[in-house]
């Protein structure tokens, strides 16, 4: 978890420290910030509406519990969608740039693999959806909790953070991914074995989209930092291979 954190406090150093992605960077900002904006205020307004629709009411004692727990539980609900969806929807809008960063951080040590269109495409609609499909039954269980009071909330809250992290870590390693033509098969494997960094990596990147004006750097930062944690990555298998 800790060298995830790492990796992407180490993009925001690389894509602030050189001039190179400086440049690209610029170049997008305007756009994200227009893409924060309008989230923001979906975000805002659906956990008003789920705060309607799950804080209880009545007179008893553990009422008062039960709404603070509901209001958590909408909150994150709410910020998981945002989060995902501005990590999602930025990566399409920026793509050309978020390509051209990690091409810059690769500097020519990774050749894109050209295949069949209709692989590519088959390829990038499994790449899109099957987050999401993983993502399907940590929902429905989360919402099967809420119907046992206090600590069916407590732990659908836990359950919900932890798929909403995992499905950010898909999101962020897309880029890189793509570059390197892995299928969801080799996104799934690189995840299931370094899971905890990933969690580490998309917990703070989730934390730091909370922090007006920064949360914009976050997405271009994570591309640089995945990118050159798979570059280093790559390079370690070479030399075993070697070996």
């Amino acid at each position: 978890m800790i060298r995830g954190i790492g990796c992407l406090l180490s993009g925001f150093r690389h894509l602030l420290g050189n001039a190179e992605l400086r440049v690209i960077l610029w170049r997008i900002l305007i756009l994200l910030a227009v893409l924060m904006l309008i989230l923001g205020v979906g975000v805002y307004e659906l956990s008003q509406y789920l705060a309607g629709r799950f804080i209880p009411t009545g007179d008893a004692w553990y009422v008062d519990i039960l709404a603070w727990l509901s209001w958590l539980f909408s909150l994150l609900l709410a910020l998981a969608v945002g989060l995902v969806s501005y990590v999602m929807l930025g990566s399409i809008v920026s793509a050309p740039w978020l390509d051209a960063l990690a091409e810059r951080v690769e500097n020519g040590a990774v050749t894109t693999r050209h295949e069949l269109w209709w692989r590519t495409v088959m390829s990038s609609i499994a790449n899109a959806l099957m987050p999401l499909v993983q993502f399907v039954p940590y929902a429905v269980l989360s919402m099967l909790l809420l119907l046992v009071p206090v600590y069916g909330t407590v732990v659908a809250s836990v359950l919900w953070a932890y798929a909403g992290l995992q499905l950010l870590a898909f999101e962020f390693m897309d880029t890189p991914a793509s570059r390197r033509n892995w299928r969801w098969t080799e996104r799934k494997a690189a995840m299931d074995k370094n899971r905890w960094f990933y969690l580490g990596f998309a917990g703070l990147a989730s934390f730091l989209l909370l922090i007006p004006l920064l949360n914009l750097l976050v997405l271009p930062a994570a591309v640089v930092g995945l990118s050159q944690y798979m570059l280093d990555h790559d390079s370690k298998l070479k030399i075993a291979e070697g070996a």
